[in-house]
């Protein structure tokens, strides 16, 4: 089912990706609408669900973890639940993809040192019942576009 939006829609989703917290007057001057527009708004699409949350960003950097991996895993389909549900605690764990192709999981990590990330790897993720290989990609760079929600207006 899909909910219909407009460039105003589009405007708002695209600022508060960028910042959540942003008040509503200084949101309505940045998208050239009224106030009232813009909180009724806010309002209709987190009631329409397409806002779902709204949320912070940890800056992991300043926490200490500074180093970055996706790692990928082929695993025994007969133990995904059990390994899924072993990753999502442990600590670095980031997000867990379920993919299609070379591998059957992509799980993004954080860790404060290259030892943590390979002890992460080695003999945490490495050793779950029904990990059969990992394949551990060390991120070099990041880059990230402004927002997802790009108006085609000027």
């Amino acid at each position: 089912m899909t909910t219909k939006v407009d460039a105003i829609d589009l405007k708002i989703l695209a600022e508060l990706q960028k910042d959540a917290n942003i008040s509503v007057p200084k949101l309505s001057k940045k998208i050239n609408v009224n106030p009232s527009v813009a909180y009724s708004r806010i309002k209709r699409l987190t009631k329409k669900q397409l806002i779902k949350r709204f949320t912070i960003e940890v800056n992991d950097d300043i926490l200490g973890f500074n180093v970055s991996a996706i790692i990928g895993l082929n695993i025994d389909s007969k133990v995904r639940e059990q390994i899924l549900e072993e990753m999502l605690r442990m600590e670095g764990v980031r997000d867990i993809y379920e993919v299609t192709g070379r591998f059957d999981l992509l799980v993004r990590v954080k860790a404060r040192s290259l030892d943590q990330l390979h002890s992460t790897v080695s003999a945490r993720i490495g050793k779950l019942n029904g990990v059969n290989h990992t394949e551990t990609f060390i991120e070099m760079g990041r880059r990230e576009p402004d927002t997802a929600y790009q108006t085609t207006e000027p």
